[in-house]
């Protein structure tokens, strides 16, 4: 039996990407699901997707509205009566020069990235304390392992991610929570097309490493293989990947690295 039949799992960012993949194998798996994202019409369709519309929920999030999570957490516990996992997949990149960027963009890749991330997590707590069980699972990115150009926003976003649910993690283990930070590398979404330019206008260009990237129905199986194992942290992408190697150069050549961030900023 898969370790995931008949849990319940709320993902976040479900209309498209890694969230639908992820929302699409879960069903496979057996699981019972609450798909969250701001586009309801695309919720609907993932659902259909599923292939089971039976064991899936929709429930409209907009992770820049924090005066709505109340709800949206009391709404998904009741969708199924509990929520087993949540995973934090919900967010916006950026790609601008820090000197050309407004500060309305930087806060408000902050805004979606981080604190709808602590705020949900906050107010989903008391219930996975209740229960004595729980896993928080966070997509983050290789941008929150380090940083290169034209990023960083997105890349803050992610570098706090890391910090805060560390040490969350040490705080939720006496109630058998658990939580586990995916570090993505390219993958085949619309996260470059859909990101926010200096002046928070969409890029609406993919990026040059994105086509070439790791298919998100892989992503998804790799991202659920590593929740089941109780990961507290894992890459998914290409096994061999630029990406990966530069995590690699950071912890043990940061000079090296760094050396070759320098190359890549635009003139």
């Amino acid at each position: 039996m898969s370790f995931y039949q008949n849990k319940v799992v709320w993902i976040t960012g479900a209309s498209s990407g890694i969230g639908e993949a992820l929302a699409i194998e879960l069903v496979r798996q057996g699981a019972k699901i609450i798909v969250s994202s701001r586009r309801e019409e695309e919720l609907k369709r993932v659902a259909q997707q599923t292939g089971d519309v039976a064991k899936v929920r929709t429930l409209v999030l907009d992770l820049e509205k924090p005066e709505s999570f109340e709800m949206a957490v009391n709404n998904a516990i009741a969708s199924f009566g509990q929520v087993d996992i949540m995973i934090h997949n919900g967010g916006i990149s950026q790609r601008s020069k820090v000197i050309d960027t407004l500060p309305a963009v930087q806060r408000k890749v902050m805004e979606v990235d981080y604190f709808s991330y602590i705020e949900l997590t906050r107010l989903l707590l008391p219930h996975f304390q209740q229960r004595q069980t729980g896993h928080f699972v966070v997509i983050s990115s290789v941008m929150g392992k380090i940083g290169t150009p034209m990023r960083s926003a997105y890349a803050a976003a992610k570098h706090a991610l890391h910090g805060f649910f560390d040490c969350l993690r040490a705080e939720i283990w006496p109630f058998n929570a658990k939580v586990t930070i995916i570090t993505p590398g390219y993958i085949r979404t619309n996260v470059s097309r859909n990101a926010m330019t200096a002046t928070g206008a969409a890029l609406n260009e993919e990026g040059k490493n994105i086509g070439s990237g790791y298919a998100p129905d892989k992503t998804a199986k790799q991202i659920l293989r590593a929740v089941e194992k109780g990961k507290y942290e894992k890459y998914v992408g290409k096994p061999v990947s630029k990406e990966r190697m530069a995590i690699w150069l950071m912890r043990f050549f940061p000079t090296v690295a760094i050396n070759i961030f320098k190359k890549a900023v635009p003139e």
